[in-house]
């Protein structure tokens, strides 16, 4: 009811305007004139504000004359300080933007900077943060900013605008922690790319950007043949004590020189592994470990006041982490937990229908499945999903067969659920479910039965990796691809285990923890599809199976879950 009288009274109030009714100021903008309200006018400008109520403006002047803003636009800014609302377009946003900031109509500038942060591309980020840092649209400046970082091997590939970037903006950039970059070379090729652009103007600023390549971190043939060796290097004078430094502090003479230590200092991750609680020893734990990809380091990031829970599933959703179900010693959950990683809080949301453990979760559209597990009672076949924005749980179709220890992922649409255990028999069996129908669909079995199994869509096919074949702890592998409905076989892993975590991150498919049939492992594998081949990661610090992962991507305290850059 609010609303609409809200939007009645600027019905009214816009309509008095259009017929010059109570009008008691005149503002005539390059040759147009507007006849308005003083108050409305007041009411959302601070620039109007201050000059109406200003001790030295006549009360008795009527017309007033505004500059820097064309006819347009102020028509546009009329019709937003009566009807709050105005049709922004990526024709008149950046017009807009000014003169509502030279007008200071702040919740119109507002609204201008979350339009253009909602247009940021790979083509048109960098026209946007220049336009933002020109202007003093701080927020906009940073919010396109952390954009071209985050994408920042795409965009200097796609983008027009890169390469019309003054060398101290370029230098600005690629000095930054938080370029993400998986191989620092990109960071020398972007350079050139660059240069090659206006080579005779730009070629001089060689020894500018070259000590921003963190070249310690370059595989050392690359250094020798492709930078030492490059023409613009070689020819520039300024550059010749840039790479005798390098080859001081970095290849064997001062290991201690601060600016050897800087060469090598690992970017930031833009993406973290977390690796959530699970079995360790003698019964549940509440680690938190955190692994960057950058450092291969795994820190810890323990919450003290998360309880311990083992057999649980872990998803991130909207920039939280979801704890589902499990168990502790004596309890079976159906209790949810969200974590927030910037506040590194925990609340409790609504719970599930049922208690489970040894469950499989995951994300589809923006909610979170729950399939199967064990309620402490018998091993299920039931599902649900969770809606966040309403906080509830709703049941689904139920599933094929009865599934604990089984594992999920979601691709093309479409739920995956593969393997477990029904009660009496570790299972082969895999099903799809399709929201659209609320449908389960049998799949072609898996070759190897796989109880314990990790689950992940990756390359766009579907990956089932170790588990338990009801005599062994397994180390084989295979991919489901929905093309021809097919399984095939792929590498082993080095280790067997089951009961691990599974995630995908950097383009590459992460196994972490489990059992190994002996006894709970800390060791930590990663599968190149690239390359076919696996390959050893730096352990956990702790042996845990049980766990459950999930990647974190783009967080602004990224630096807060990564290796300490002093210390590497």
């Amino acid at each position: 009811m609010e609303r609409k009288l809200g939007a009645k009274a600027c019905d009214i109030y816009n309509q008095l305007r259009s017929e010059k009714k109570f009008c008691d100021v005149l503002i005539k903008v390059d040759g147009a004139e507007f006849h308005a309200h003083k108050n409305i006018l007041c009411g959302c400008s601070s620039y109007f504000r201050a000059l109406f109520t200003n001790s030295w403006y006549p009360p008795e002047k009527y017309e007033h004359s505004v500059t820097e803003v064309s006819s347009e636009i102020m028509q546009l800014i009329m019709e937003y300080a009566y009807k709050h609302r105005v049709n922004v377009t990526e024709e008149n946003v950046q017009s807009l933007l000014i003169a509502a900031d030279y007008l200071a109509v702040s919740d119109l500038v507002n609204e201008c900077c979350a339009f253009l942060k909602a247009q940021l591309c790979l083509e048109n980020c960098i026209g946007i943060w220049r336009f933002a840092d020109f202007y003093f649209f701080q927020l906009l400046r940073q919010q396109a900013f952390q954009f071209i970082l985050h994408h920042f091997e795409e965009m200097a590939h796609v983008s027009e605008e890169f390469l019309d970037l003054t060398v101290q903006q370029l230098g600005e950039i690629i000095e930054h922690d938080k370029l993400n970059v998986k191989q620092e070379n990109v960071v020398f090729e972007v350079i050139l790319r660059w240069m090659e652009h206006a080579l005779q103007e730009r070629r001089a600023h060689m020894a500018a950007l070259l000590p921003k390549v963190r070249m310690g971190l370059l595989p050392h043939d690359y250094f020798m043949n492709n930078v030492r060796n490059n023409v613009l290097v070689k020819d520039n004078v300024s550059c010749k004590p840039i790479i005798e430094g390098v080859l001081t502090r970095i290849y064997g003479l001062d290991p201690n020189d601060s600016l050897g230590s800087e060469l090598t200092r690992p970017r930031l991750p833009s993406a973290i592994l977390l690796a959530i609680g699970g079995w360790s020893r003698s019964g549940p734990t509440n680690a938190i470990e955190a692994y960057d990809t950058r450092a291969d380091r795994w820190v810890s990031v323990t919450c003290v006041d998360e309880s311990p829970r083992a057999y649980h599933g872990t998803v991130y959703l909207n920039g939280f982490v979801y704890c589902i179900g499990g168990l502790d010693r004596v309890n079976y959950f159906s209790s949810v937990s969200r974590f927030d990683p910037i506040t590194r809080t925990w609340a409790h949301l609504g719970p599930m229908h049922s208690q489970r453990c040894y469950m499989s979760v995951c994300v589809l559209d923006g909610q979170i499945y729950a399939m199967g597990g064990y309620d402490g009672n018998e091993r299920i076949n039931t599902a649900e999903r969770y809606e966040p924005e309403n906080n509830q749980w709703s049941i689904i179709a139920p599933m094929h067969e009865r599934r604990s220890d089984a594992s999920a992922a979601t691709l093309n649409g479409r739920v995956y659920i593969c393997g477990g255990f029904d009660g009496n028999a570790c299972l082969f069996t895999a099903e799809y479910y399709s929201p659209q129908t609320d449908q389960w669909t049998l799949i072609p079995r898996m070759w190897s039965r796989r109880s314990g199994v990790g689950v992940v869509a990756y390359g766009g096919q579907l990956y089932a990796v170790g588990g338990f074949d009801g005599a062994d702890r397994l180390r084989n592998a295979e991919a489901y691809n929905p093309q021809n409905n097919a399984w095939r076989r792929i590498p082993a892993m080095m280790n067997q285990r089951s009961n691990f975590g599974i995630e995908v991150l950097d383009d590459r498919l992460f196994v972490v923890g489990g059992y190994n049939g002996i006894t709970t492992t800390c060791k930590v594998e990663c599968y190149d599809q690239k390359t076919a081949q696996w390959y050893a990661v730096e352990d956990m610090s702790i042996r845990r199976s049980a766990l459950s992962c999930c990647v974190m991507s783009a967080l602004p305290n990224m630096a807060e879950y990564a290796a300490p850059r002093d210390l590497l």
